[in-house]
């Protein structure tokens, strides 16, 4: 039962087996870089989080050297386009002259974009107000007047259609009240405006 609770670790020389980590080393010299260290650890050089020159960073691994862009299928050049996003409408984004989807990009002008509302709005009576409307009851009897109480629940999606250059796509937006409904449907109508 000897060494039953250690102190810190003996000092041992490095190389030997069963080598103590935190030992200073013999030479003298602060130890060379390893786990925790930046990119070599020595003085002067860059360490990991820091931008490096754009001479120093070699290709990202598992992508091919940049090519010339292919036309689309429909005879469509997407790309850069001046200006940022106008809009975006769940995964369909337009930008410039543009219409981003995963479909591809379609052009914007000439675009048919076509919302279907498939949202449904219910009217019911909140749980808190049965709850206030029994207390009160006992109370006096205006806690009938609770049981007045109602809340609106708005729940389904507004589906955005879009057909341009050969291509379609559909996307279904979640909505859970009239107002995002209403949001959604102005940005479609922002959208064709701009197909314009």
């Amino acid at each position: 039962m000897t060494n039953q609770y250690p102190g810190p670790p003996p000092e041992q020389s490095p190389g030997g087996p069963g080598q103590n980590p935190y030992a200073t080393p013999n030479s003298g010299a602060p130890a060379g870089g390893g786990y925790g260290f930046p990119q070599g650890g020595r003085p002067g050089e860059p360490g990991y989080g820091y931008p490096q020159a754009a001479s120093q960073q070699p290709p990202a691994p598992g992508f091919p050297p940049a090519a010339a862009p292919q036309p689309a299928p429909g005879g469509f050049q997407g790309g850069a386009q001046p200006g940022g996003m106008l809009l975006s409408l769940g995964d369909i984004a337009v930008s410039g002259d543009t219409v981003m989807t995963p479909a591809g990009p379609m052009p914007l002008k000439g675009a048919v974009w076509t919302a279907t509302d498939m949202s449904r709005t219910e009217e019911r009576m909140p749980t808190h107000a049965v709850v206030l409307a029994v207390v009160f009851f006992l109370f006096c009897l205006l806690g009938l007047l609770f049981l007045l109480m109602k809340e609106r629940v708005t729940t389904g999606f507004v589906q955005v259609t879009v057909n341009s250059g050969g291509r379609h796509h559909s996307t279904m937006i979640p909505v859970q009240s009239r107002e995002q409904v209403m949001f959604v449907l102005n940005q479609v109508n922002y959208a064709r405006s701009l197909s314009v």
